[in-house]
């Protein structure tokens, strides 16, 4: 799925026997088919077609603005800041960051899980474009409601951990940082499915050991983590599927940077193959 949105980020329980009063505002709203949207930019990540993604966000933004859709508007702005944030336009981006949460404000999401999933988007936005100190107070924001209202192995804690943690290492919180990359490894490396996550999360908990504490010092430590996600990337058990290609894409240049040169060359490889399906 998606880098952001799970369904229950965007579905809304509705009744099955009853429309809505013909004479209310909800009435004179046309919906987008959310689910089917989310579905389709899958297929176009899965296959790393980043321009038709752009297409195909954009076309349902402008489909939901005509609808009165704020809530299926605010899904798709999600999506369409972090695809703008892989693709580098900054100004674009931190624009829809902003633009999505004053939706969530509109939509009084600001106090649920749905909401918050915009706090971390943009904030995760804010800290890619060297505006770590704007994103930092998003993130903990996020994290009151995800920690009070997810359980305890709800996947999308890690991801909160893993970008808040990148922030702190931004502001040099180094301590606070190695204690979340903690936390989301824990969580994802014994979720079935998630240790390519559970490899980031190493790969970026060596990038702040070399922060702290220099590539000599921190060198044992280093190899350590790089070990670590190694072995989970090649787990047998991990589908090979686009997502895997993406996390393969996303690690591959931290193994480079460190030495791991024919792993490095072995991942994207790998993900080149994912992505044309042989």
């Amino acid at each position: 799925m998606s880098d952001y949105l799970k369904q229950e980020d965007y579905a809304e329980p509705q009744c099955l026997l009853c429309g809505p009063d013909p004479q209310s505002k909800e009435a004179s709203i046309t919906r987008i088919p959310i689910g089917r949207v989310i579905e389709k930019l899958d297929d176009y990540f899965a296959k790393n077609d980043l321009a038709g993604a752009e297409r195909h966000l954009r076309y349902w933004e402008k489909e939901a603005l005509e609808g009165g859709d704020d809530r299926g508007r605010y899904t798709v702005c999600n999506e369409l800041m972090g695809l703008l944030r892989k693709l580098g336009r900054r100004d674009e981006a931190l624009s829809y960051a902003e633009h999505t949460l004053a939706l969530a404000e509109k939509l009084g999401l600001t106090q649920n899980v749905t909401g918050a999933t915009a706090l971390l988007n943009a904030g995760t936005v804010f800290k890619a474009f060297g505006e770590a100190a704007k994103g930092l107070p998003l993130f903990e924001r996020a994290r009151a409601i995800y920690e009070a209202q997810l359980s305890p192995d709800d996947a999308r804690l890690a991801g909160l951990w893993n970008n808040m943690a990148l922030t702190l290492t931004d502001l040099g919180r180094y301590e606070e940082a190695g204690a979340l990359y903690d936390k989301a490894i824990a969580l994802t490396a014994r979720t079935p499915g998630m240790q390519g996550d559970a490899a980031i999360s190493l790969l970026n908990k060596a990038n702040l050991m070399e922060a702290r504490d220099g590539l000599l010092d921190g060198d044992e430590a280093i190899g350590d983590c790089l070990e670590k996600a190694e072995a989970l990337l090649n787990d047998p058990a991990l589908p090979r599927d686009g997502y895997h290609a993406f996390v393969c894409e996303k690690c591959a240049p931290t193994f480079g940077y460190y030495g791991r040169f024919a792993f490095s060359r072995e991942l994207e490889e790998r993900a080149a193959k994912i992505y044309a399906g042989t």
